[in-house]
């Protein structure tokens, strides 16, 4: 797979970032904002399924707290595994 530009591996990177959020949110409320749409649209070319991005947003929009929460979990693992997967994302922790 040829390596990704810069400012591709920067818009994944802050997808995760914001799709992590909502997983540390959804507890409390839904996370079906803009922000998580414009996330999962971005990360869409680099999944090569469909079925985890879905998820995450059926699962954000849920009123059932305990539901919402498993449900955008267990997607966003599977964002992140596919993602990782198709070489597209290293998880880089700061120093």
């Amino acid at each position: 797979m040829a390596k990704l530009a810069r400012h591709q591996r920067v818009v994944i990177a802050l997808s995760v970032h914001i799709l992590r959020s909502g997983v540390a949110r959804c507890s409390d409320a839904r996370v079906d904002g803009a922000e998580v749409r414009l996330a999962l649209r971005c990360l869409l070319p680099h999944c090569l399924e469909r079925w985890p991005l879905e998820l995450y947003w059926d699962a954000a929009r849920q009123e059932n707290e305990i539901g919402r929460a498993q449900g955008v979990t267990a997607a966003f693992n599977g964002i992140v595994r596919q993602l990782r997967r198709a070489g597209r994302y290293e998880e880089v922790l700061d120093q």
